[in-house]
């Protein structure tokens, strides 16, 4: 069985019961380079096959599953994060479909979650947002137009910004169009919930340059909105006046 595993965002411990397992049992490991702590092979069988597939193309990562499927061998494709956002993994599975190879997919705890919980804060508050926009800048890759940060930001959602912190400073002239203001509050979290993990907090007005004098080029997720400071409401579901199918309204 070939097995796409989300490793977490750094924290080694943050892997799934059944990731870890599935990497304990496993035959063959193919990681995702730098992206991924080394210390989850630690917990690999010592005659385990490691690969990088940092220096692999698609091509060769399939052989590579398919030799091991054909052979019986537990399989194991760890990516970063969770592999279901940004993780490439679709080409990968059409290519085992073409071939008739069985997969599935663990997931795993990603980084715009991990930073999150590393400043402390909660994307969906009442009275401010419940919505997170997931998105990332243009780069090599291609965003379509209807994707455009300003549009997006448009919304006022809570967002959470991949592998864009190399233009911080186009990405927050596009976010201050979008939302029409440039006082919103942005924390940059680096390399989350690594042991060199670092916060750098601002606003659209100050963070391109808050960010430079940091040097942080890559590796890093940007948080924008307005859950990261300010007031918002109180939850209905803890309120006392509250009634639901568990718990009737107190005086």
């Amino acid at each position: 069985m070939i097995s796409f595993v989300g490793a977490g965002p750094g924290d080694v411990d943050l892997i799934t019961i059944k990731g870890r397992r599935l990497l304990e049992d496993s035959d063959i490991v193919i990681y995702a380079g730098s992206l991924v702590s080394m210390e989850h092979l630690g917990f690999c069988r010592k005659d385990c096959q490691v690969h990088n597939s940092a220096s692999m193309t698609l091509e060769e990562v399939i052989a590579v599953m398919e030799r091991g499927h054909y052979r019986k061998e537990s399989i194991v494709r760890l990516h970063t994060g969770d592999p279901t956002i940004y993780g490439a993994i679709r080409e990968q599975m059409d290519e085992l479909d073409k071939r008739g190879i069985t997969y599935q997919v663990v997931p795993g705890v990603s980084s715009f979650t991990g930073a999150c919980a590393a400043i402390g804060k909660e994307f969906t508050l009442p009275g401010v947002s419940q919505t997170v926009i997931l998105t990332r800048m243009e780069g090599r890759t291609p965003v379509p137009e209807k994707e455009d940060l300003e549009l997006l930001a448009s919304h006022g959602a809570s967002m959470a910004i991949f592998l864009s912190v190399k233009e911080m400073g186009k990405v927050a002239d596009k976010l201050a169009r979008g939302y029409g203001r440039w006082d919103v509050p942005v924390a940059v979290v680096y390399k989350a919930t690594w042991e060199d993990q670092k916060i750098v907090r601002g606003t659209l007005r100050d963070i391109g340059e808050r960010v430079r004098e940091e040097g942080i080029e890559k590796t890093a997720q940007i948080l924008v909105g307005d859950f990261i400071e300010g007031s918002y409401d109180r939850s209905l579901l803890y309120d006392p006046g509250f009634s639901h199918m568990y718990r009737g309204a107190k005086e």
